[in-house]
């Protein structure tokens, strides 16, 4: 029966947040570093208080009933709330304090983090960033399941319940070997990519994605690179595989300085007035009190990212070869 004067503790929510998340007692107890009694307890107490059961409990699964898949998302977003007011009562100098779980898709993280890591000690001391370094599909599930505070992602996701905000677009270039026809190319236009043999990453990296979608919108077939046996589950695999004369591919303009720069690799880029690229944001839950926080977050990824472009164009004349002209025949 529910009781017109129970409130629900923090401590509470937070256990029917984390056994509804890993939906297993055990683990769920594991990392709120208590007992599984105490969990138990903790979950009894606000179901008999709410006069609702929230999980449904059996030897072999955990399941969270209706009632608890309505509530949950109101838990979050009160869980949410507390650790924003935390947040903000801990600096005096800015708002971006305590731990802060961030999520960031392989092909962007290497070649921001070096920057962005110090900009985060230089301006916000008190902050302590949690990297996660996963594929869109497990970081957004991680992000809507609350494991994670904000995730770093090429947009859209199209993911209910979640608030993106695009921070800047990103070019891609094309790699490949020193001694192809379009190395050192400064005019390639999309329809050039039929005449490359792709290498892409695996499958559920969001850049494999990207790539095949740019070649549809080329009308050019991606059926070679989607039905090779060749794969690769990052760049750094990728350049060697071109380096060995396998194939080509398409790359972020701020990977060159760190993924091309190698001897047997040259970059092509595509013609200016050519759209071959992606938008890169913040994404978080709709229900955090924290935005103007991830906003100011954002901005230090964009000033990251720009530090990381600045070195891979200085990089790019080691990493294109001169393209042959007439004369030279």
């Amino acid at each position: 029966m529910h009781t017109k004067e129970y409130r629900p503790t923090l401590a509470q929510l937070r256990t029917f947040v984390t056994v509804a998340e890993n939906k297993h007692f055990g683990a769920a107890a594991q990392k709120l570093q208590i007992s599984q009694p105490s969990l138990s307890q903790a979950l009894v107490a606000l179901e008999q208080g709410l006069g609702l059961q929230l999980i449904e409990r059996s030897t072999r699964k955990v399941i969270v009933t209706a009632a608890g898949e309505r509530l949950l998302p109101y838990a979050k977003a009160t869980l949410d709330a507390a650790e924003a007011f935390l947040a903000n009562s801990r600096g005096a100098t800015g708002t971006l304090t305590g731990p802060l779980a961030i999520g960031i898709i392989p092909t962007i993280a290497p070649y921001i983090l070096p920057e962005l890591l110090v900009s985060i000690r230089e301006n916000y001391p008190e902050l302590e960033p949690r990297i996660v370094e996963e594929q869109t599909n497990h970081l957004v599930q991680k992000l809507r399941d609350g494991q994670l505070d904000m995730a770093i992602l090429a947009l859209p996701t199209d993911t209910p319940g979640l608030t993106e905000e695009p921070l800047y677009r990103e070019r891609f270039d094309v790699v490949v070997p020193d001694d192809h026809p379009f190395a050192g190319r400064t005019d390639l236009a999309l329809g050039d990519l039929e005449d490359l043999d792709l290498l892409l990453l695996d499958d559920g990296h969001c850049l494999r994605d990207q790539i095949i979608d740019l070649c549809r919108r080329a009308q050019v077939s991606p059926t070679n690179a989607t039905n090779s046996v060749t794969r690769a589950s990052s760049l750094t695999t990728v350049m060697q595989l071109i380096i060995g004369k396998l194939g080509a591919t398409l790359i972020p303009e701020s990977a060159i300085e760190t993924e091309a720069n190698r001897p047997g690799l040259s970059v092509a880029t595509f013609s200016p007035d050519v759209s071959a690229d992606r938008q890169i944001g913040i994404v978080y839950r709709n229900s955090t009190a924290r935005a103007d926080d991830f906003r100011a977050f954002g901005n230090l990824v964009t000033d990251a990212y720009e530090s990381a472009l600045q070195r891979s164009r200085s990089a790019m004349p080691a990493v294109q070869s001169p393209q042959t002209s007439d004369a030279d025949d």
